[in-house]
């Protein structure tokens, strides 16, 4: 259940390729050999309204938030975090050569009785 959301201000249209970024992280994720490819979801979100610190039009943010299952210790959650920190840095530095963008990241652990889920990928994938 690793379910990384990225959500972006609406103008970076343009400015940066989210395809590649959610395509990057998503190879980041695994590459960490922690997560099934099966379960890997990584989707972006525009946020068409937003007021970000002195309002000025031009500031800018990519907020990753990664939804987990339990069972993976702090170090582990913590490689991940600073993989996937890692990636979007390289990916979106020229964003940060203008003083008005700003990157963050989070990682949250899902109750599992609290989450419902059906997936027809894993069985394809799990009989390659």
């Amino acid at each position: 259940m690793p379910h990384l959301t990225v959500e972006y201000s609406a103008n970076l249209e343009g400015r940066a390729d989210l395809g590649a970024l959610c395509a990057a992280l998503l190879e980041t994720m695994l590459e960490t050999g922690l997560f099934e490819i099966g379960a890997v979801r990584v989707r972006a979100l525009r946020a068409d309204h937003y007021a970000i610190a002195d309002l000025l039009p031009e500031n800018a943010f990519v907020d990753l938030n990664l939804r987990i299952g339990k069972g993976r210790s702090a170090e582990e959650k913590k490689r991940t975090g600073e993989a996937l920190f890692a990636t979007a840095s390289r990916l979106l530095a020229p964003l940060f050569e203008t003083p008005h963008f700003a990157l963050s990241l989070e990682i949250r652990e899902i109750d599992a009785e609290l989450s419902w889920k059906k997936n027809a990928i894993h069985p394809r994938l799990r009989a390659k």
